[in-house]
């Protein structure tokens, strides 16, 4: 009989419909990963902020047909990975758990039980670790899980911002569209590739959190295989939110910079890989506009990696990867990075 094993596709979810634009905010805002104030305060902030914020949010949805298409995608991901993990030994069942919105992991944890998996894989759909993207995720399983007192054989895929299939994912979109780009670059112009991620405050990677470090490791391994093309290239990062000092340079800028000089924009989004309002709107509508307004005359976009048959390729590799460790993934941080999963969840997931 083949041995049952539960894979968990954890993402950020987004709201369904422009109602649910209200509560998405508030679920979000009031995580303690992403706002580190007490309980109460940050109850209150949360409140706050997702209804001072309310009526932008919903004029960004707007854009996309009234909701967010990342859970419509993460399906798609989730029936592509299921397809290729039939050819294993093993009987795969994919299931998706969204941090902010619908499928909630209750609900998700609920399914896993009456599937009855003898293993579970947790995997985030965040290459890149962070405290608060794939830490938050995965704190809220292990409390669920606890809380329900449910125990089940359980491995984790930490990070991935170096594995080869989803390094060639990135290598194979960019390539295509840097042969756009010569088709349109008639002038012979300098091509800048806009490595864009999502920021965050200053403040937490000094914590030690390695997010901003896994994504220049990230930039570095797609660099490395671009060897015969010619570009100048920057990572930079978008979504800036709150008064805090966040990390640099911002997106924004670095497209105002290269738009002056007059160059070929191709902007990457490195850390992405479904879309949503970052890239849809921010990177497709809003920083287009900066661009063209800036006197920039070619602007183009890898899009997010979604179904990119490398990408499904690395997920279903690192799921089926042959290793008896609780970690299906060696640590790739060094110690400098006090919040690497290794030293935040080691013996706490």
């Amino acid at each position: 009989m083949k041995k049952k094993v539960g894979v968990i596709l954890f993402n950020l979810g987004g709201p369904d419909e422009l109602s649910a634009v209200k509560p998405f905010l508030f679920n979000l805002f009031n995580d303690p990963a992403i706002i580190g104030a007490p309980s109460l305060i940050r109850y209150f902030l949360a409140k706050l902020i997702s209804s001072k914020r309310e009526n932008t949010a919903k004029e960004i949805y707007s854009f996309m047909g009234g909701k967010s298409p990342i859970l419509e995608e993460t399906n798609k991901q989730k029936s592509l990975l299921e397809k290729m993990l039939k050819k294993e030994k093993h009987n795969y069942k994919v299931f998706i758990s969204m941090r902010y919105w619908k499928p909630f992991i209750n609900e998700t944890l609920k399914n896993v039980k009456n599937w009855h998996p003898d293993e579970i894989i947790l995997l985030p759909l965040y290459p890149q670790f962070s405290t608060t993207t794939s830490g938050s995720s995965l704190k809220s399983w292990k409390k669920e899980v606890d809380m329900r007192k449910y125990k089940v054989p359980t491995k984790i895929i930490c990070c991935y911002p170096e594995d080869k299939d989803f390094i060639s994912a990135h290598v194979h979109e960019i390539i295509k569209v840097l042969k756009i780009a010569k088709k349109k670059n008639k002038k012979k112009k300098k091509i800048r590739l806009l490595f864009s991620a999502h920021g965050l405050p200053e403040k937490i990677i000094k914590k030690g959190d390695p997010y901003q470090n896994q994504v220049e490791k990230t930039v570095s391994k797609v660099l490395n295989s671009l060897n015969n093309y010619k570009f100048f290239h920057t990572i930079c990062y978008q979504s800036k939110v709150g008064p805090l000092k966040w990390i640099g340079p911002s997106t924004e800028e670095e497209i105002i910079k290269a738009s002056k000089k007059n160059e070929v924009i191709i902007l990457i989004p490195i850390a992405f890989v479904s879309e949503h309002s970052e890239t849809l709107v921010e990177l497709d509508i809003e920083y287009k506009e900066v661009a063209l307004s800036n006197g920039c005359e070619v602007y183009l976009r890898t899009p997010a990696l979604g179904k990119n048959d490398f990408f499904i390729k690395s997920l279903a590799n690192l799921v089926t990867q042959n290793n008896k460790n609780k970690i299906l993934n060696t640590r790739v941080c060094s110690e400098d990075f006090h919040k690497c999963f290794y030293n935040t969840f080691w013996d706490k997931v």
